[in-house]
């Protein structure tokens, strides 16, 4: 009776760690501090997987940018360090410049599905960061510049960048080169300080998370219209997801392609929320016009292109015609 007892205790001790074991655990980081709308929205999405999912597939959460700084992102979930990121496409572009299509282009996430331009640039993730691309996410808004002091249009209706010292991120390098405009390159986590200090007084931001970085503290004014768009990403390594049971895979896929099209719906008027807000704060908006605003419009389109093509032409024909 005694060998029956224990070998039947052994049984089950035998089948609750295969149990255990046949949850899939990924480890993931997002870019922005967990207060900021950025960061919310990618912890509903953890949170709609974990629920979907339980006992087949968990994301544990390890933190924001004070595990892993954004920059540092891409390159750690290429090597394995983080299963998955939540990340900007623009702050990994030196691993993959073709992810600059995501705020270049013009065709919405779930066109872009169903035209195969998403897949076309999954497999470049693949090949280039190791990385599978799980959801577009915030692709409806786009970003704004933000000045200290009230900007002056010129005689076609852009804003004079004389005088301006924009803080920049690779995404709008060119771009703001193109324009002939002073910039410095600096991590978000420098941004208050360095408008604190006078180091710049102005920057390009989206809407979303701006007031809860205070950077609108210093930034008293918006320049319309927006540029680019919004090219946060959601994305795994690819070995560990190919590690993902086919249940897990299918969670995570399904789930991100219901958030995708959601977020897109639900941004557009998140952030004219968010700029209202703002506006009601007493910060001022100043809009560009006629030529001077097309110009502007064009040259930010045109500055990812031709980065693109500088970079590495292969793939930059066929992404434009199923972006463009």
């Amino acid at each position: 009776m005694k060998f029956l007892y224990s070998a039947a205790l052994a049984a089950t001790l035998a089948l609750t760690a295969q149990t255990a074991v046949a949850e899939d655990v990924i480890n993931a980081v997002h870019f922005t501090p967990a207060s900021t709308d950025f960061s919310q929205e990618f912890l509903r999405f953890v949170e709609a997987v974990n629920t979907r999912g339980e006992g087949i597939v968990r994301i544990d959460v390890r933190g924001g940018p004070e595990v892993i700084p954004s920059p540092q992102l891409g390159t750690a979930q290429q090597s394995g360090l983080i299963d998955m990121i939540h990340n900007p496409a623009g702050l990994y572009l030196e691993l993959v410049p073709e992810g600059e299509v995501l705020s270049a282009g013009s065709v919405s996430p779930m066109e872009a599905r169903e035209n195969g331009g998403w897949d076309l640039l999954s497999s470049i993730y693949q090949e280039k960061a190791n990385a599978r691309l799980i959801a577009h996410l915030d692709a409806s808004a786009g970003f704004h510049i933000w000045t200290v002091d009230e900007p002056q249009l010129d005689a076609d209706g852009m804003i004079d960048f004389s005088g301006l010292v924009l803080r920049a991120s690779p995404l709008y390098r060119t771009f703001f080169e193109t324009l002939g405009a002073t910039f410095v390159i600096l991590p978000g986590s420098e941004v208050y300080t360095s408008l604190e200090r006078g180091v710049i007084n102005g920057l390009a931001y989206p809407a979303l998370g701006y007031h809860a970085f205070g950077w609108d503290r210093f930034t008293r004014y918006r320049v319309d219209p927006s540029f680019f768009r919004m090219d946060v990403l959601i994305s795994m390594n690819n070995d560990a997801f190919e590690a993902l049971s086919p249940e897990a895979q299918q969670i995570i896929l399904e789930t991100g392609r219901e958030f995708e099209r959601t977020s897109y719906e639900e941004t557009a008027a998140l952030a004219e929320r968010l700029r209202q807000e703002m506006v009601d704060l007493g910060q001022q908006v100043v809009e560009m016009t006629g030529e001077g605003r097309a110009r502007f419009l064009e040259t930010a389109a045109n500055a990812s292109w031709q980065r693109m093509e500088a970079r590495d032409p292969t793939h930059v024909a066929e992404l434009r015609a199923l972006f463009q």
